[in-house]
């Protein structure tokens, strides 16, 4: 199972909006003889790219999945029938796949041909991995991260609204990294005003893929982060409607207003914080959240810390909802964030 999640770890920025699923095929005596992961979206799943290796020898073997197999037909064959087909006698699934159109039918379907199924195997490792996947098909909605970079006395931005560059170098190019894994990023309309950003991933790990650009408001013709989906209203809805665009992971990195939004209406699934040594000093810089804060410290936001990690002068430092219920792994294991690349 471990290699068949690290086959997942690989296709993580390629198989959206589909899940970044590994597998590992085993013969009776104990060799590994196919193993796979999902290709991008109309290519094959990572079950049926395991059994192309494994050919003939798939018949009596294990097969490893990091996801319960679909058993429906979409763009690709049912991946319970190819294995049932191939004569693979026991399946191993860290996870059942939320997703209506399986939701415990692959297992079933199995079971009753006479194939020896099992779950749970791996289980929080896939979960920590799959979380972006497992949060948009459980609400309809996409996963969110909110990306914040400071100073260590929360300021985004001097009085004058300079922000370039609070954080080093190894803080930005680890934001190319989340934008790398993320299917959409969003900012505000201020921030476009003020900053112009272009929002793209400048990585030689990207493959060519990069993020849709979504900005709250008007961008304006002229604005680098064109062409950009121009979207207003309730929070809420922008994300329903990401949701049902495929956006599994939505990286958000607008400013002090947008932040505060999605913080106060509780969207947040993920903080990542960049804290530079850096001190502005007094209270007219521009603040991580605009507007009033909680009025005492019991109302305090109180979050899980999931780590932190040191990027040259700078911290990174994770941490979800004190009430999240999907297990997060350590800092960079469910996001895909990996060192290297240029800014």
């Amino acid at each position: 199972m471990a290699e068949a999640l690290e086959a997942s770890r690989a296709a993580r920025r390629t198989s959206a909006p589909n899940p970044w699923v590994g597998c590992v095929i085993v013969a009776p005596d104990g060799a590994v003889v196919g193993r796979g992961a999902t290709e991008p979206p109309g290519g094959r799943h990572a079950e049926a790219v395991a059994l192309a290796e494994a050919g003939e020898r798939a018949r009596g073997a294990t097969a490893y999945v990091t996801l319960e197999p679909c058993s429906h037909e979409g763009r690709t064959p049912p991946c319970a029938e190819a294995l049932r087909a191939a004569g693979v006698e026991r399946v191993v699934a860290a996870l059942l796949d939320p997703d209506p159109l399986v939701a415990g039918a692959g297992l079933a379907g199995l079971g009753r041909a006479g194939v020896e199924t099992s779950l749970g195997v791996g289980r929080e490792p896939a979960e920590a991995l799959l979380e972006p996947y497992l949060v948009h098909r459980r609400s309809g909605r996409p996963y969110v991260v909110l990306k914040l970079a400071a100073t260590l006395d929360g300021r985004i931005a001097a009085p004058d609204g300079s922000s370039r560059w609070v954080t080093g170098e190894e803080a930005r190019r680890d934001v190319h990294e989340l934008r790398a894994d993320s299917d959409a990023v969003l900012v505000g309309a201020g921030t476009v005003l003020a900053d112009d950003p272009e929002l793209t991933v400048r990585l030689p790990t990207a493959a060519g893929r990069q993020p849709l650009r979504v900005v709250l408001g008007r961008a304006g013709p002229q604005a680098r982060v064109q062409p950009a989906l121009e979207l207003s209203g309730d929070l809420r809805g922008v994300l329903d409607l990401l949701g049902r665009r495929g956006v599994l992971q939505l990286l958000v990195e607008g400013g002090s207003k947008v932040a505060a939004d999605f913080h106060r209406l509780g969207l947040v699934d993920r903080y990542v914080v960049y804290l530079a040594p850096a001190l502005l000093g007094g209270d007219d810089g521009v603040p991580l959240f605009a507007g009033p804060g909680a009025p005492t410290m019991e109302a305090a936001f109180r979050g899980r810390l999931l780590g932190v990690r040191r990027l040259g002068d700078d911290l990174r430092i994770d941490l979800v909802p004190r009430d999240a219920t999907t297990p997060a792994g350590p800092p960079g294991s469910a996001l895909g964030v990996r060192p290297g690349g240029p800014q």
